[in-house]
């Protein structure tokens, strides 16, 4: 990748204006089984599956379901054929995010843009028309093999896109309501890299950055740079593993999937604890950090002006954290399938623009219980 050199110069704590990002327009998830996945994300997380591709609407490729959650769309799709892309794609990673797919006003532009700086090309500027209109896309690559797609659906009235039927599922909401942020995890030595890519290619800017002393235990540690584009609605932190005495989560993450990809989804709710309630209650599993956290949890935020209940807030395992505009309210799911890769973090913003930086050293020391009960502390 060569960052053009009018760029070289600009700080990386600003953004530049040449690539417009609208939205997260939809997350492409490739899985082993599409009819089985879309069923955990509309029993289990409140998802209301609105669209279908499959044989029946002539697609002999692969079974696809649109599903929906506040202003969240999740796609899901697995192959027919055992040689199909998506079959290789799962076989080595399992269930995983192949597609983050960004709305935009003018996808060759954007596809100019981004590839002028050093994007790979995945495909070029093209069109897809049915009766409801045309929605045109454009791709690159960005770690390891997940992509950026592009869309424009500004000429487009359908349900999705062409090759999708409408559904008509019901769904009870779970209050999920928006993608906060998305996180990668890259392998030791490239988080710069890829933050450079986000600075120079997609014009991204850094909104923080936690090095191994703010994400450590004993064992394990992790260095993050939180990047995000000009309106701030589209935030990407990177991950890379730090040395420890043990493997971190990163390392156990890259070990099963094989490759860098997408480690979680930031999934955003106005009212947390009815969330978790409404989650839990539906069979989804979340970590639950050592309870000398809740000991001094009362002290750590007696001046924070929390208004939910600490009692309540132990009870279900919700972690808080806060900075000079507010605090912020978190939990993390176990991971969604049986490799330990892919879970959802569930978040409730007061205000904080944070991402749980007071929260880390518990998180860690809960997922490394998880990780000696799996054998790959």
């Amino acid at each position: 990748m060569t960052a053009a050199p009018a760029l070289e110069q600009r700080p990386m704590t600003e953004e530049a204006d040449y690539l417009k990002l609208n939205s997260i327009d939809h997350l492409h998830i490739w899985v082993g089984n599409a009819k089985q996945a879309m069923y955990w994300w509309w029993k289990g997380f409140g998802f209301t599956p609105v669209a279908y591709s499959g044989l029946e609407t002539g697609n002999r490729r692969f079974a696809s379901y649109v599903l929906e959650s506040g202003k969240i769309r999740l796609v899901v799709s697995a192959p027919y054929k055992p040689t199909d892309e998506m079959a290789v794609h799962h076989m080595i990673h399992g269930d995983g995010v192949k597609i983050i797919a960004l709305g935009v006003d003018d996808v060759t532009d954007a596809f100019k843009v981004t590839t002028s700086r050093g994007a790979a090309v995945a495909w070029e500027p093209k069109e897809e028309s049915d009766e409801f209109g045309t929605i045109r896309t454009s791709a690159i690559k960005t770690y390891g093999e997940t992509l950026h797609v592009f869309v424009d659906r500004s000429a487009y009235k359908g349900v999705f896109m062409p090759g999708y039927k409408a559904l008509e599922y019901k769904a009870e909401s779970a209050g999920l309501a928006a993608l906060d942020h998305i996180v990668g995890n890259v392998e030791l030595g490239k988080m710069n890299h890829w933050v450079n890519f986000y600075h120079d290619v997609m014009g991204f800017r850094q909104l923080l950055s936690f090095d191994d002393k703010d994400i450590s235990t004993e064992y394990s540690a992790l260095m993050s740079k939180v990047m995000s584009n000009g309106n701030g609605r589209i935030k990407f932190p990177i991950n890379e593993p730090a040395e420890g005495k043990k493997k971190s989560q990163i390392e156990e993450y890259l070990d099963y999937y094989m490759t860098p990809g997408v480690q979680h989804l930031a999934l955003a709710t106005g009212d947390i604890i009815k969330t978790v309630r409404d989650l839990k209650s539906r069979g989804i599993e979340f970590l639950r950090v050592p309870q000398a956290y809740y000991d001094i949890l009362p002290e750590r935020v007696a001046n924070v002006g929390v208004k939910e209940d600490l009692k309540v807030i132990e009870e279900l395992g919700i972690l808080v954290d806060y900075d000079d505009e507010g605090y912020l309210l978190q939990i993390f799911s176990r991971p969604l399938q049986d490799r330990p890769t892919m879970f959802v973090e569930v978040i409730e913003r007061h205000g904080s623009r944070g991402f749980g930086k007071g929260n880390f050293k518990a998180l860690f020391e809960a997922l490394e219980l998880e990780q000696e009960l799996r054998g790959n502390l």
